[in-house]
């Protein structure tokens, strides 16, 4: 088994390694390393979870060599504060003992802080795309002397619609650099940017888009709507034992919602993170958890990428993702580090053919758990639950493999139990898509 002695670092940067506990490189860590070492452009295709920022950062480190400037030499681009935060925290553990000087910068805070921060001289820069823009176009960022450019989840940076401030910096930025670009999913977007900005990188591709994370079990409820769900969460939290808890939901109004109703029951247990919340509040959120201090945290889509946090036992689905791969983002936040992880998700007749999707892309279904006896149902819909438009989602990258690795939904699965005999209804189908419509018939016509 190859340790990171065989990587043959410097001797500063190894000890950093040691010091951080670290013994073997990740897979994506091995194939990374010899290509951005050779100088050539490189597209990983990596999930979450799998040592990204290491896989750039060891091989980028290793050839440091010092350089008289005080513009940055590295620029990594992440879609998230929190992120920033992360990845910059990160190279500062590895260059302890080393003459790098590190800066992340993001929106949220005074930007002047961050200007004199940049004029004291940085190496390597963090940001997010709209605040690396700014401080570029005040001509406070110049990128002279930029040798690398790093962009880690490019996927879910355009999904969050920073395309037209990464096309800037790019357009910035001088011809004579290398390229490290990382991304979970190779949507037409990325592409689309690939194909118009950069020449021919060379693939590390770890796991195809889509593959499931072998160490999670994926359960489901079939739940009739919103406020059942909240009653299913705290009979769950009451009787399963969950200790280090996300609840994912689609906006930043559910998660105030949540979160409100979670207060009632374990008051002082659970925080909450989403866009609107401040920095300082959310870093401070995180690092709480982090610690133990508290049992879970209701967050929107902000966290479901990139972000290390260990030993997360359960991850639920309050509402399912509006995008097939971002539930595969989600459910990544636990199963992490060679442990065991769970995933619940809680499926309204209206989620029914975005939880189907996910299935197929995934090949693998979730396996649905006879509704809870004792847990009360709703009558009582939410506004956002009578808005009858279909819920969006992309399957533009689905692939509908033959065979029998994707079954036909047992009887069962296509029920909602209520808890108990005569409380059985027939579950209501939302109109399936094309794709989907063709497995179904594929299916049918070999079962004859």
């Amino acid at each position: 088994m190859p340790t990171f002695l065989d990587f043959d670092l410097p001797k500063s940067l190894q000890k950093a390694i040691d010091e951080l506990g670290f013994s073997t490189p990740t897979p994506i860590q091995e194939r990374a390393l010899p290509v951005i070492m050779s100088g050539r452009d490189m597209m990983g295709i990596a999930q979450t979870g799998t040592g990204k920022t290491f896989a750039y950062l060891l091989p980028i480190l290793k050839q440091w060599k010092f350089m008289a400037t005080d513009t940055p030499r590295v620029l990594i681009l992440v879609p998230t504060r929190e992120l920033v935060v992360q990845v910059a925290e990160e190279v500062e553990k590895l260059t302890k003992y080393m003459s790098v000087r590190v800066l992340g910068v993001y929106g949220g805070v005074n930007i002047n802080t961050q200007k004199t921060k940049v004029y004291e001289g940085v190496d390597i820069l963090v940001g997010t795309p709209g605040r690396v823009m700014d401080l570029a176009l005040d001509n406070v960022i110049r990128f002279d002397a930029l040798q690398k450019l790093v962009i880690d989840e490019f996927d879910e940076i355009l999904n969050l619609g920073f395309r037209f401030q990464v096309t800037s910096i790019l357009t910035m930025l001088r011809n004579k650099r290398q390229n490290i670009l990382f991304s979970a999913t190779m949507t037409d977007e990325v592409d689309e940017m690939l194909n118009e900005f950069f020449e021919f990188p060379e693939e590390v591709s770890l796991a195809p888009s889509g593959t499931p994370l072998e160490k999670i079990s994926q359960l489901g409820y079939v739940v009739p709507n919103f406020l059942t769900k909240i009653n299913l969460l705290k009979d769950l939290l009451n009787n399963e034992g969950m200790e280090r808890v996300l609840v994912f939901v689609n906006n930043k109004k559910t998660a105030d919602l949540v979160m409100t109703a979670l207060d009632d029951d374990f008051s002082g247990q659970f925080g909450v993170i989403h866009s609107n919340k401040s920095q300082n509040y959310r870093l401070n959120t995180m690092a709480e958890f982090q610690r133990g201090e508290l049992r879970g945290i209701v967050t929107t889509d902000v966290m479901a990428r990139g972000l290390d946090i260990s030993d997360i036992t359960h991850v639920i689905n309050m509402e399912f993702p509006e995008v097939p791969e971002q539930y595969i983002h989600r459910i990544g936040r636990t199963g992490r580090a060679d442990k065991e992880g769970t995933a619940i998700s809680f499926i309204s007749p209206r989620e029914e053919e975005i939880q189907l999707a996910a299935e197929v892309l995934m090949e693998k279904e979730i396996e649905i758990l006879d509704f809870p006896e004792g847990v009360k149902i709703e009558e009582k819909l939410l506004e956002f639950e009578k808005d009858k438009k279909k819920v969006k989602f992309l399957m533009k990258k689905v692939k509908l493999d033959g065979g029998g690795a994707f079954h036909d939904k047992k009887d069962k699965n296509k029920k909602v139990n209520l808890g108990g005999p005569g409380k059985t209804k027939p579950r209501k189908t939302a109109p399936r898509n094309r794709a989907v419509e063709a497995k179904r018939a594929g299916k049918k016509k070999k079962g004859k």
